[in-house]
């Protein structure tokens, strides 16, 4: 069974950055497409960004603007740069990738932000 390690979760500062690594194992199959949600207690998850083979990306209405995702070109690697961080962009944040054999997720990291 394979999963994702995610790194780069913490506590900073309204307005301050911070930047989310989601590593894939070596045996996996390269994803075809990757995205990252969150959720915070008490509310449904959420569809933060994606991006797909293409290198075509969206993002949720409450980051765009703000938030980047970005993976390597082998597509076992993706990333997000989160800037002026918000208290509501609180959450435990999950990466997904996608590949032939199905959908794989990260642990959760937990990104806080305080006022």
């Amino acid at each position: 069974q394979d999963q994702l390690v995610e790194s780069g979760g913490g506590l900073v500062q309204a307005g301050e950055s911070l930047r989310l690594s989601c590593a894939a194992s070596g045996r996996m199959l390269s994803a075809n497409s990757m995205a990252w949600y969150r959720q915070a207690p008490g509310k449904q998850r959420e569809l933060v960004a994606t991006i797909v083979g293409g290198g075509i990306t969206n993002y949720g209405d409450s980051v765009k603007g703000r938030f980047s995702i970005s993976r390597d070109k082998a597509f076992k690697t993706m990333y997000l740069q989160m800037n002026a961080l918000k208290p509501e962009d609180s959450a435990v944040y999950y990466c997904k990738m996608t590949n032939a054999w199905g959908d794989y997720w990260g642990q959760g990291i937990r990104v806080t932000v305080s006022s």
